[in-house]
């Protein structure tokens, strides 16, 4: 078995335009590795919270595959998000979750998103269209790979968010009433159009104020 531990570093960016940054990756030579496509996520926990409290995730996702990914503790010292990642492909979704729910997990939230992929000077760049909004995300090798992807695409790296969907929809849900249990599109309908400045980082495909 390796011993190598596999690392996922990535950042988020709240942008008002996916279209534009689709139109700056092609300008690029960006490659689209993955057209728009639902995806559906169920994050599994304990029933007592365990793997929320030591910020673990464990998480069975289906857009056109099916996958089951691990994801250890973040490090809040980096630039950009770091944990441990572990993912697999599954044949079968419905069997693997009532597997995880055998061995006593259960689902703790369910959040789905639209996304498109692309690729560009070793990085992953995906462009989620999401029911909190739109958002960028861009994994790669390392922080500065990351960031100058970030530049060539136009967004403002002092404008990142380090944080997961779960978490950012948690300062969400804290200004809705009532609060949804889950981050769907039918779940958030009802709340359209969400409270202004409920994240207080500004959009960073906008320029910076005069």
């Amino acid at each position: 078995m390796s011993t190598t531990q596999p690392v996922e570093r990535e950042v988020k960016f709240r942008v008002r335009n996916l279209d534009a940054v689709a139109r700056r990756l092609a300008a690029l030579g960006a490659r689209q590795t993955q057209p728009r496509v639902h995806e559906y996520n169920l994050r599994f926990d304990t029933p007592d919270g365990r793997l929320t409290r030591s910020r673990q995730v464990l998480r069975l996702r289906r857009d056109r595959r099916a996958t089951l990914t691990y994801k250890g503790p973040g490090d809040p010292q980096a630039s950009v998000a770091v944990r441990r990642e572990i993912e697999v492909e599954v044949s079968d979704f419905d069997a693997t979750w009532q597997l995880l729910e055998a061995l006593g997990y259960r689902v703790a939230l369910i959040y789905e998103k639209y996304r498109a992929a692309y690729t560009w000077q070793h990085c992953v760049i995906t462009l989620d269209d999401t029911p909190m909004g739109a958002f960028v995300e861009i994994e790669g090798p390392s922080a500065a790979a990351i960031r100058q992807a970030a530049q060539a695409l136009g967004l403002r790296w002092e404008h990142r968010l380090r944080d997961s969907y779960a978490a950012l929809f948690q300062r969400l849900r804290a200004r809705l009433v009532p609060p949804p249990r889950h981050l769907t599109f039918d779940a958030l309908a009802a709340h359209q159009p969400l409270p202004a400045n409920w994240l207080p980082v500004p959009y960073a495909d906008e320029p910076p104020a005069a």
